[in-house]
């Protein structure tokens, strides 16, 4: 694929870049909690601004229902956008309309404008490729070129994603070219030991990545709530637990390869309990307690790891080479429930292997959780594109920038 390098080197000034950004950022009302997203594309918007491209930023917000929502509106993101790029930025109040048309064309060379959130169109992530198709068509008419820099929604066949490209010429922003290279980084040539840590809510979601993974790393470490399918697996009690009694089939199997494959498969041995799920509001004590893992009460429900398990995680990291961590390893927005994604977080920082933090919640808690950022190799600012990009999927966004 064509990188924006090679944009810049033909010349972009007086022309419409059409940059499709991930600027789908947490917001608490119209307060940003956190703008790794829209730092991560401020590189190549300033690259381009400063060559003297006219650049328009599209991106998608949460998933309104194909029509304009205020609780989605771009307009905090762009404001942010603004003040991290130190000059104002326009805001079109629509994607395609009189709005955004008046917008683009009222942009001097070298000014960035936002439009609204591209999901208040239907045809946006329609799967009728005509209804898709007749919104890239008008999206296109607001730019001469189009830069893919929206890693979070590569694997999204989406108008903007998938079928703008093949409407204009089309390069990779800075930061699909760095996440491209990171993710390569763990699919060919990986340096080993190659320890992957796997959290979060569903065991589900990573069914794929854990299948992928059993022929290619050396470690797998499991927690937060998928952890619990895997012990209920192994016959243990797990109270009140997230549990998807239904993949049980499917982790005994996963259990059985790793140990066919000498694939190291572990999991918690204490993890932190209490009777309900915390209160994320007020922060309130939890009444947390800790258990061994093969001895939870019937009434408790497990939320993190515990101080065993976080000594253990941390040795398995210790001498890696490589580590991939996706999903955190409890709530860790409730301070009782924190300290398991922090130990691996911390692992990743005193390691002295390559670490990458995948996307989603992970790269929202090594940020809420005090880390600096640059003690990781990288973080991603999209974990579903990472964990379909290492099942080995073809992502459409990714393909609609090759040539």
């Amino acid at each position: 694929m064509k990188t924006i390098d090679e944009l810049l080197a033909e010349g972009v000034n007086g022309k419409r870049v059409f940059v499709r950004a991930d600027l789908n950022v947490p917001l608490n009302g119209t307060t940003i909690t956190d703008d790794g997203r829209i730092r991560a594309v401020q590189p190549t918007v300033e690259k381009l601004a400063a060559a003297g491209a006219r650049v328009v930023v599209a991106s998608h917000l949460g998933r309104p229902k194909g029509a304009p929502d205020p609780a989605f509106s771009l307009a905090p993101a762009a404001t942010r956008l603004g003040e991290l790029l130190g000059t104002d930025v326009a805001f079109a109040t629509d994607t395609v309309g009189e709005s955004a048309r008046a917008t683009v064309a009222a942009l001097a060379d070298g000014k960035v404008a936002v439009i609204e959130n591209l999901r208040f169109n239907a045809g946006e992530t329609s799967k009728d490729d005509a209804e898709r198709g007749a919104f890239a068509d008008r999206l296109a008419e607001l730019a001469d070129v189009y830069v893919g820099d929206g890693f979070g929604a590569v694997h999204r066949k989406h108008a903007s994603v998938f079928d703008l490209p093949a409407r204009l010429p089309h390069y990779a922003g800075y930061l699909i070219a760095t996440e491209v290279g990171v993710l390569k980084k763990l699919t060919t040539d990986v340096k080993r030991p190659y320890a992957v840590v796997l959290g979060g809510a569903k065991v589900s979601d990573k069914l794929g990545v854990i299948d992928h993974l059993l022929e290619r790393a050396d470690r797998i470490l499991i927690g937060g709530g998928m952890a619990y399918t895997f012990l209920k697996a192994q016959g243990h009690e797990v109270g009140s637990s997230l549990l998807q009694e239904d993949q049980i089939p499917v982790v005994l199997e996963y259990l059985k390869r790793a140990e066919d494959k000498g694939v190291e498969f572990v999991l918690p041995v204490d993890v932190v309990v209490a009777p309900a799920f915390p209160d994320l509001k007020t922060k309130a004590p939890a009444q947390a307690t800790t258990v061994a893992a093969d001895a939870m009460p019937a009434g408790q429900m497990g939320l993190d790891n515990g101080p065993e398990t976080n000594t253990l995680y941390a040795s398995k990291l210790a001498d890696a080479a490589t580590v991939f961590w996706n999903g955190p390893m409890g709530v860790f927005e409730h301070p009782d429930f924190a300290e398991g994604t922090r130990a691996v977080a911390q692992a990743l920082v005193d390691s002295s292997g390559f670490s990458v933090v995948g996307g989603g919640d992970s790269a929202a808690a090594v940020r809420i959780l005090g880390f600096d950022e640059n003690a990781f190799g990288h973080i991603s600012t999209g974990g579903g594109a990472s964990l379909e990009y290492l099942e080995g999927k073809t992502l459409p966004g990714l393909a609609a920038l090759e040539d």
